[in-house]
């Protein structure tokens, strides 16, 4: 059974969920929504043109292609980090913290 049948079947019981029941509850929604959208993000990037070498492309061009859909992969890979962790995900550390002024 999914986690929003599940969800759903306890909000509409006229039985209240206990504090346990609903951390579980909600952690399994948290999961089964990050699974569903690194898969769809996935398909997504496996299909998309834009990322594909073209015989009009330059080196410089390729290799920015490349660098955009590293970029793209590795915040597929961290959104499938967060999913997998337990109640609290390990967020990374923001990369560019120069100053702005």
């Amino acid at each position: 059974m999914s986690a929003y049948s599940t969800a759903f079947r306890a909000l509409t019981s006229s039985r209240a969920l206990r504090p346990d029941e609903a951390a579980q509850l909600l952690a399994g929604l948290r999961i089964e929504t990050a699974e569903e959208l690194v898969a769809a993000a996935e398909k997504e990037l496996e299909h998309d043109s834009e990322f594909r070498r073209s015989p009009t492309d330059t080196e410089g061009e390729w290799r920015r292609k490349r660098r955009r859909y590293g970029a793209a992969m590795d915040a597929i890979g961290r959104l499938r980090s967060l999913a997998a962790a337990a109640l609290r995900p390990n967020l990374p550390n923001q990369r560019n913290n120069r100053s702005t002024s």
